[in-house]
């Protein structure tokens, strides 16, 4: 037959019988390599824009991350509402609900207290506060402060609106747990409500995850403003301190993760920075564990932890799991502080900001560059609040390394308290290797039949 057919349209047929695959194709970037990429070309924009002073260099790279901040912001305040709510219902179906949601809380005291206790050494050996120059005269008040009556009377909200428009993140977390438990009193008669809100949360991961995808272009503008702004010269004021905050995340990231994971969870450590990676380096590019949390509560169900315990213990995790804001940073912090204004500090000292940093974690939001936690141990030790100041300048730098450690930790405890309950998947735990940042999330529907909700460990 082939005899009959023309030699154009033989050649036509030829060419319609290629495979698709043999067409040329550019690669594809892996996520990571996008993040190193903007970071890479961030620090040199910003050197340039610095060295050569390029002022409308240095003004692009800012707007570049400040927009990126904004963005991911803007999305904070629903998002941390309807995660919460839609977690506090989800653990309808789940058994031992209230033991996973206790032994939760103490895994994220233990591991702070862990995390402060090794800030405490470092800061005691290091004495990050002589030799800088500084003195209590470079220090400024800031215009906001923490204290216990703040933490204590700013749980509940005067009304529904502030909350939103302020970012008061305990407050909308408070008012999330409220309809949560509400909806599941009411029962079948609120399912409208849940359903809703369901979709609510399906939406705005959804338009997050366009957010997340702009991350390389934020980093290059975040970097490279940072460098810009700040150049080497206030680093090395500052190097010890920044060493030491950095050494600290870094022992706790890479050295007391590893160890519970391996002694108490009995997994394979490295297996589990395989499979969060992204959401480690997302934390570290876009400094925000709220902004972090779609990815991390995705990355944390790819190691092997059951959807319905991961929904309540990452966004809660998210928003009071801290360990690199809320205890390695305000211990070397608060040793910084008393050097530079020649304050000493006791036994008793060291042990109030333990029990600052265990207990008062809550009061730290999971956005960017926030100081509650700081001015919260300094006012609770009598420490002056011009010490905030101080270390204003160079907080986007560690903010950094300090949501990284926060990221990890929020998906380590559900690892390890999954591991002891015996509802971790350890097959997909030693197989998550693909990253989560290739391809969207396909999120379940609200509406799923009954079959497919049966209680987790049932």
């Amino acid at each position: 037959m082939s005899a009959n057919i023309p030699s154009g349209d033989r050649s036509a047929a030829a060419q319609s019988d290629r495979p698709q695959s043999a067409r040329p194709r550019l690669p594809k970037i892996p996520f990571w390599a996008q993040i190193l990429g903007g970071l890479v070309l961030g620090a040199l924009l910003g050197w340039l824009a610095r060295g050569q002073d390029i002022s409308w260099l240095g003004t692009t790279l800012e707007k570049i991350g400040g927009i990126f901040v904004q963005l991911l912001k803007l999305a904070v305040a629903p998002l941390v509402f309807f995660a919460i709510l839609v977690s506090i219902t989800n653990l309808r179906k789940v058994n031992n609900a209230a033991r996973l949601a206790v032994r939760t809380l103490l895994w994220f005291m233990i591991t702070s207290l862990i995390a402060v206790a090794i800030g405490l050494v470092i800061g005691l050996v290091t004495n990050p506060g002589s030799g800088t120059g500084l003195t209590p005269a470079d220090g400024e008040k800031p215009q906001h402060t923490g204290s216990w009556i703040d933490f204590l009377t700013g749980i509940v909200p005067t009304d529904i609106i502030t909350p939103f428009s302020d970012l008061q993140v305990l407050q909308i977390v408070f008012m999330a747990v409220v309809v949560g438990v509400a909806i599941l009193k009411i029962g079948e008669r609120a399912q409208p409500i849940l359903t809703l809100s369901e979709s609510v949360l399906e939406l705005l991961q959804k338009a997050l995850w366009w957010v997340i995808r702009l991350a390389p272009l934020g980093t290059v503008g975040l970097i490279g403003n940072a460098i810009n702004s700040y150049g080497w010269d206030l680093i090395s004021k500052y190097a010890t301190f920044t060493a030491d905050v950095y050494v600290g995340c870094a022992l706790v990231l890479f050295g007391v993760y590893p160890l519970l994971l391996a002694t108490v969870a009995k997994v394979n450590p490295l297996q589990f920075f395989k499979g969060a990676w992204p959401a480690i380096q997302l934390a570290f590019v876009s400094r925000s564990s709220v902004g972090t949390m779609p990815v991390t509560q995705r990355v944390t169900e790819r190691l092997g932890v059951p959807k319905e315990y991961t929904s309540f213990a990452v966004p809660f995790g998210a928003t009071t799991k801290m360990d690199g804001c809320a205890a390695i940073y305000p211990s070397i912090a608060a040793i910084f502080v008393a050097q530079i204004f020649d304050i000493h500090l006791g036994v008793g000292d060291y042990l109030l900001i333990a029990f600052v940093s265990v207990i008062g974690s809550a009061a730290t939001a999971g956005l960017t560059g926030a100081t509650v936690m700081l001015t919260l141990t300094l006012s609770t030790l009598g420490l002056p609040m011009e010490g905030v100041g101080l270390l204003l300048a160079i907080d986007p730098i560690l903010d950094m390394m300090r949501t990284a450690t926060n990221v990890a930790g929020q998906s380590v405890v559900p690892i390890i308290v999954a591991s002891r309950e015996k509802i971790l998947d350890r097959v997909a735990y030693d197989h998550a290797h693909a990253s989560p940042l290739d391809e969207e999330p396909v999120a379940a529907p609200a509406n799923q039949a009954a079959e497919d909700r049966q209680p987790v460990g049932a």
